[in-house]
């Protein structure tokens, strides 16, 4: 399992770490209307899954703003930005960012995607800062668990992972 660190301190991730070539799992999260959205909603598309604690911190707001800017730049890629979020704060903080080109969900209700995915944190509750590519087979064609969580993720390789995916 990724030893992950919160402010320099040791936590615990709930779930099985994933690695690249692994079948990404299918998740259930909820949209910002509130809706039920799994994995399968994008099929056949490739996805660039950046997860963060909270878009009300600073380098999940930076996180957050790069994608949207990236994503307008990337053809046939998904943008998905994850967190605990409740979906009404997502979308006031998208609406005061200009955050309009990836789509934010909330694992907020059963921390299914945390669980599957590896990077839920036990001790707060909270998505440890990841990034994920997966391919239009569903398959995990890069994975960065972030190994402080207040740190930033590995942008130009993730970018790059989600150009050369199919």
């Amino acid at each position: 399992m990724a030893n992950v660190t919160f402010q320099q301190e040791p936590v615990t991730l709930i779930g099985n770490e994933l690695k690249k070539g692994d079948q990404a799992p299918d998740f259930t999260v909820v949209s910002n209307d509130l809706k039920d959205v799994s994995l399968s909603d994008y099929q056949g598309k490739v996805k660039l899954i950046s997860v963060v604690p909270s878009l009300d911190t600073g380098v999940c707001a930076e996180q957050t703003k790069r994608f949207n800017e990236e994503a307008d730049k990337i053809d046939n890629v998904h943008v998905l930005t994850i967190s605990m979020d409740l979906p009404f704060a997502q979308t006031r903080w998208c609406a005061a960012n200009g955050v309009k080109n990836l789509d934010t969900l909330s694992d907020h209700r059963d921390a299914d995607f945390g669980e599957k995915y590896g990077n839920l944190i036990k001790e707060l509750r909270l998505l440890a800062r990841s990034i994920f590519v997966v391919d239009s087979n569903d398959k995990i064609t890069y994975v960065e668990y972030v190994n402080e969580v207040t740190d930033h993720p590995d942008y130009d390789a993730a970018l790059e992972a989600a150009k050369q995916a199919e």
